[in-house]
């Protein structure tokens, strides 16, 4: 029997939320880390899948935004990145639907909820840190 991964702790989830036009993100390298996979695998899996992603729900980050994270981001190797892709709570969503990792799949399946109106999901950022426990 495999052993059940246990859950990310809702205080890393927490640091890694940052505030980026107007926007809460998640960096796909964070996302990367909390699904288990590479962040090029994240990021082929986007570009595969980029009519899934519009501007609402990821964007590219500007080298200036790049520089201004790297100065309050513990790991400041991200100022050598040339591309940083940033997620809203809908593009978390639909990544947990394009990723291939069993983390990615178990938040797809039991942490987005479908609206009132029934024709749209949406993350729950509360719920992040059970559901990547995969």
């Amino acid at each position: 029997m495999a052993k059940r991964k246990a859950a990310v702790p809702v205080e890393r989830i927490e640091k890694a939320i940052l505030f980026i036009r107007g926007e809460k993100v998640l960096l796909d390298r964070d996302l990367a880390e909390l699904y288990g996979v590479e962040t090029r695998v994240l990021n082929q899996a986007v570009r595969r899948n980029i009519k899934r992603f519009p501007k609402d729900f990821m964007f590219e980050l500007t080298r200036d935004e790049i520089m201004r994270i790297s100065q309050t981001v513990t790991s400041s190797q991200i100022k050598y990145s040339k591309r940083v892709l940033a997620f809203t709570e809908q593009g978390v969503a639909m990544l947990s639907s394009v990723l291939n990792s069993e983390r990615a799949e178990g938040f797809s399946r039991r942490h987005t909820q479908t609206d009132p109106d029934g024709l749209s999901s949406r993350c729950d950022w509360t719920r992040l840190s059970v559901c990547v426990a995969g």
